[in-house]
């Protein structure tokens, strides 16, 4: 089924409204195995009639929200029934429902109101208990000429949801029941990127068929979109998986800081963080999961040298030799905060932020993750890994965290 979605509205365009209905919609559709073919954000006014007449030529389905209100500038049922040469006329039930919304909340109705219950005729009605703003379905028999069905709902969340999965989608499903479902997959590795894929495995996708591959590359992190048949899509993943092992996270949509606290919590065992450059990312990002207080124990911000050497017990002659920004130190931070807070595993982040303070050898950008943890015979046994990441402070704390905490999940599982 060849389903295009509209959403209408200026406000939508010069950004006053985050325009979340698209988001939604498309997820519903797609648990119904069908993915949107387009979608298009078009203004209020007479350009609406052309987005309407071109989607409507090329769909099997065209949803269209917004533009059913009282106001001058709601015409949405109006360019439809116009395009579909269709007559308006006023519906009983429709102007009864209106009546008692406004009834039952004691108020006044303003007359303009009434605009809302006209109704082309053969569409039908879909009744909006939380609006006055009916939604309205056109079937296929009475579109004429474009032989597809059009979904009209009105453009406020709370409103378009509940119609949407309780009159919309039941007609949508029962028109699929003999269509073969398209399946989804996204798979998420950490520290690589698209062109890593491209080169590696573009070829080899290219030859599964019935699939389509999609790419969202975030900061230190990517996503790997499937779409397609059920075979194919298990092809592509485990091509995947197996090429960029050591970077695969999961085929969930959990975040890389609710896995950590997953897979200790499962495991019995605790965190504890010491950071400097991260000023405290990484402990805001794990406390913000629930559950974070069965795994972390105890952690430290140490900005300074001296709060180095007080909370974590790093020691002098590491800072004077190496530096704060040294393998050492991140590997001193990392064995403090796992001894102090008697944690299973202990992480020690420092680097350098910037936009100042690099130096040749020690760059901005620069930065060292250590992960310290005790073995069967109770000793500490750590291992440090060195970052390069020169991006402003925003940035360079984002990837450095993501770095941590994926090294952490990995010693974890």
């Amino acid at each position: 089924m060849r389903v295009e979605l509209i959403t209408t509205g200026n406000e939508l365009l010069i950004g006053h409204t985050i325009n979340t209905n698209a988001a939604w919609i498309g997820e519903q559709l797609f648990s119904l195995g069908v993915s949107l073919q387009r979608h298009v954000t078009a203004p209020d006014g007479e350009v609406l009639k052309s987005v309407f007449a071109e989607s409507l030529e090329r769909s099997d389905c065209v949803i269209i929200t917004g533009g059913l209100g009282p106001t001058s500038d709601d015409l949405t049922r109006d360019y439809v029934a116009e395009l579909l040469g269709l007559e308006m006329i006023q519906d009983e039930q429709a102007m009864r429902s209106l009546e008692a919304f406004f009834a039952k909340r004691n108020r006044e109705m303003p007359v303009d109101n009434y605009k809302q219950t006209l109704c082309p005729v053969g569409a039908e009605i879909m009744e909006n208990h939380m609006g006055t703003a009916p939604g309205l379905w056109f079937p296929e028999v009475i579109t004429g000429k474009y032989n597809c069905s059009i979904v009209l709902l009105p453009g406020p969340p709370m409103e378009l949801k509940p119609l949407f999965t309780q009159e919309v989608m039941p007609k949508l499903k029962s028109r699929l029941i003999d269509s073969e479902k398209t399946h989804y997959q996204e798979l998420r590795f950490i520290d690589v990127g698209e062109s890593d894929f491209h080169q590696v495995l573009d070829e080899k996708f290219a030859s599964i068929n019935n699939l389509e591959v999609g790419y969202c590359a975030r900061l230190a992190e990517l996503d790997l979109r499937l779409l397609g048949s059920q075979e194919a899509i298990f092809q592509a993943a485990k091509l995947a998986k197996t090429a960029f092992a050591s970077y695969y996270l999961s085929d969930t949509k959990q975040s890389i800081e609710a896995l950590v606290i997953e897979c200790a919590t499962k495991a019995g065992q605790t965190i504890s963080v010491a950071e400097s450059c991260t000023g405290g990312l990484i402990s805001h990002r794990l406390t913000n999961i629930a559950g974070a207080s069965a795994v972390i124990k105890q952690n430290w911000v140490t900005y300074c040298n001296q709060a180095k050497q007080d909370s974590l017990g790093v020691s002098a002659t590491s800072l004077d030799c190496h530096g704060a920004v040294s393998e050492q130190v991140a590997q001193e931070m990392a064995m403090g905060a796992l001894t102090k807070a008697g944690a299973s595993y202990g992480i020690g982040v420092t680097g350098i932020a910037g936009p100042d303070g690099g130096t040749e050898d020690k760059p901005v950008g620069l930065a060292y993750i250590g992960l310290a943890t005790k073995n069967e015979d109770g000793n500490i046994v750590s291992s440090v890994t060195k970052v390069y990441s020169p991006r402003n402070r925003q940035s360079f704390k984002q990837v450095v965290s993501q770095k941590a905490l994926f090294a952490l999940y990995k010693a974890i599982i």
